[in-house]
């Protein structure tokens, strides 16, 4: 019989801790929230922190406008200091690695600090449920050491994937490789200038992953791309390769994930830790300005729209 009552007590403790957890509270500013999973025991996220988290977002209907379960990778942001009262980031600041929430925020406050209109499905005086589950935490130095580690394993990955595709296709006569890891193949060669850090080039680009499918070009647009080489305004493989061309060349950049969206991927489009190939026609190098990349009254690139072209 103690054991029965026992049992009964530790359930009904358990139940009404729970419904504790998970009771809508609101904090001094008004934000309202619910605490699903709290692990008191793992420091709490600070301005400046790195979080890695999953996100769903719904509207006052309960339709989800968001939900990056099923994007190909969780979310990540550097925590802010709270825009306004209420915030989402004000409730991030409650979360540590391991917990799970959700923070109902005032649409009207959100869209209006962004200055933006209510979007469709997002009524006046409404609130944006984001409900999170953190899946870690970490100031600056740990999440740059964690990335470098990654990327250092990831060069490993791509370089056997590389070393695949070339032989399968039998390009292993024709391909080059760079220090960093880059390939690339000259199919016709050019006898204009070389462009340095710095310069303007003019290009005509195909970006394809490794099973042929196209993902962006400027060739069906008819409009080739216009950018400042060595300035950081495209990925690092395209800013290398095209800097090993001369005006009037034509080649292919077969280039490892790394130096390309790595394991973020881009868009939708570009899956994560993906080895991409571009086609590259540079069509004109122009001199750059004065005193080099990022000098006063460097003209900006211009169209430089599509998947391959920017960072």
């Amino acid at each position: 019989m103690f054991f029965k009552t026992l049992g009964k007590a530790v359930l009904v403790a358990a139940v009404m801790v729970a419904c504790d957890r998970n009771r809508v509270q609101v904090t001094d500013s008004g934000l309202k929230y619910q605490i699903h999973e709290q692990n008191e025991d793992t420091r709490k996220a600070k301005v400046g922190d790195i979080m890695t988290m999953h996100l769903a977002l719904k509207n006052s209907k309960d339709s989800v406008l968001r939900d990056t379960h099923k994007e190909p990778t969780p979310l990540k942001i550097m925590l802010q200091v709270p825009p306004f009262k209420g915030s989402f980031e004000e409730g991030l600041a409650m979360l540590s690695k391991g917990d799970s929430a959700t923070f109902y925020v005032s649409a009207d406050s959100l869209f209006s600090r962004a200055m933006q209109p209510l979007p469709p499905g997002v009524t006046k005086g409404s609130d944006i449920a984001f409900t999170v589950k953190v899946i870690d935490v970490q100031n600056e130095e740990e999440y740059t050491k964690a990335q470098s580690q990654l990327r250092d394993k990831q060069k490993g990955v791509d370089e056997k994937i590389i070393a695949d595709y070339v032989a399968k296709n039998n390009l292993g006569g024709k391909v080059q490789k760079t220090a960093s890891g880059l390939h690339y193949i000259i199919n016709q060669p050019g006898t204009g200038p070389q462009p340095k850090p710095g310069d303007m080039v003019k290009v005509h680009y195909t970006g394809k992953l490794l099973n042929g499918k196209v993902f962006d070009s400027s060739v069906p647009r008819g409009q080739p791309i216009d950018f400042q080489v060595g300035v950081g305004m495209i990925i690092p493989g395209w800013e290398e390769g095209v800097m090993l061309m001369r005006e009037g060349a034509k080649g292919t950049l077969i280039i490892p994930s790394t130096l390309a969206y790595g394991s973020e991927g881009s868009g939708g489009v570009i899956p994560p830790n993906s080895v991409l190939i571009f086609d590259i026609d540079l069509l004109n190098v122009k001199k750059g300005p004065a005193g080099g990349p990022g000098a006063p009254g460097a003209p900006a690139p211009g169209g430089a729209g599509g998947a391959g072209a920017p960072r």
